[in-house]
């Protein structure tokens, strides 16, 4: 696997270079800004507001520059057709497609540290000018959170690469990985809902079971989702921080396993 690195390295550099990512920065500081005016409108809960929001912020900038970046990485070698350079030298199929998840990982990864150094701002704000007594907050259970993020970005990382791996089209395999976010980021409210003795629901049998199917198929996104810890202190168990870890990195080795086998025997026009 010496050519993932490579590969790696040149999808990272040129994801950072991609005028989209500064545009995307740009609305996530602005949101950031919203966030330190929007606080004063509360009363009460105001450091719980600020971590909720700005979460929610590293959160969707980070998808936004994955998801638009990410699948434009792909895209652009079989447009300008310079992935015939690439697999013409010593480097396989598989270890090309590993190498642009890879890089595009580390894009992710860019991306969530500088974001999420800029969400502490409202937070320090509004700890700073509008703490009270009963807060409940701790900076680890945050950078928790901020890590979450990045895994979840990681997934759908790994999303992207399964879908680039057998179309030509960006724009399907951008669709695509949307749907399987969205997908994945209510199948397990939707069956909680379901199965709730609280409110039982009568639904029909098959559609019981196709939303059964879709909480195994599609990836939980809302596992990695911890902005109600942060913003109420809530502390976390390592066996939850552990499976959570497992089970994403599970995802990924499936979806890149799938992918390479369908990029070895993928014929290119």
């Amino acid at each position: 696997m010496m050519g993932v690195w490579p590969v790696a390295l040149i999808t990272f550099k040129e994801g950072i270079k991609n005028r989209v990512i500064f545009g995307i920065f740009i609305i996530a500081i602005l949101l950031f800004a919203a966030t330190t005016v929007v606080i004063t409108l509360f009363m009460r809960d105001i450091v719980k507001v600020a971590v909720d929001l700005s979460l929610s912020t590293v959160s969707f900038a980070g998808i936004l520059t994955i998801l638009f970046i990410g699948v434009n990485l792909f895209g652009k070698d079989l447009d300008k057709r310079t992935i015939y350079m690439v697999i013409s030298r010593p480097i396989s199929r598989s270890e090309y497609l590993v190498g642009k998840f890879t890089g595009i990982v580390l894009l992710a990864l860019a991306v969530v540290v500088f974001l999420g150094l800029l969400s502490s701002v409202p937070v320090i704000l509004s700890k700073k000018f509008y703490y009270y007594p009963e807060a409940r907050f701790d900076w680890w259970i945050y950078l928790i959170a901020v890590i979450y993020i990045f895994i979840k970005l990681a997934v759908v990382s790994a999303i992207i690469t399964l879908f680039a791996s057998f179309t030509s089209n960006s724009f399907i395999a951008l669709v695509l990985s949307i749907v399987v976010y969205f997908i994945g980021q209510s199948t397990e409210s939707v069956r909680l809902l379901l199965t709730s003795q609280v409110e039982r629901i009568e639904v029909s049998p098959v559609l019981s079971y196709m939303v059964e199917v879709a909480y195994y198929i599609f990836p939980n996104m809302s596992a990695f989702d911890l902005k109600t810890q942060a913003a109420h202190g809530l502390s976390i168990s390592p066996s939850y921080i552990l499976w959570t870890m497992l089970y994403a990195v599970f995802y990924i080795f499936i979806a890149l396993s799938i992918g390479a086998l369908a990029f070895r025997r993928r014929e290119f026009p």
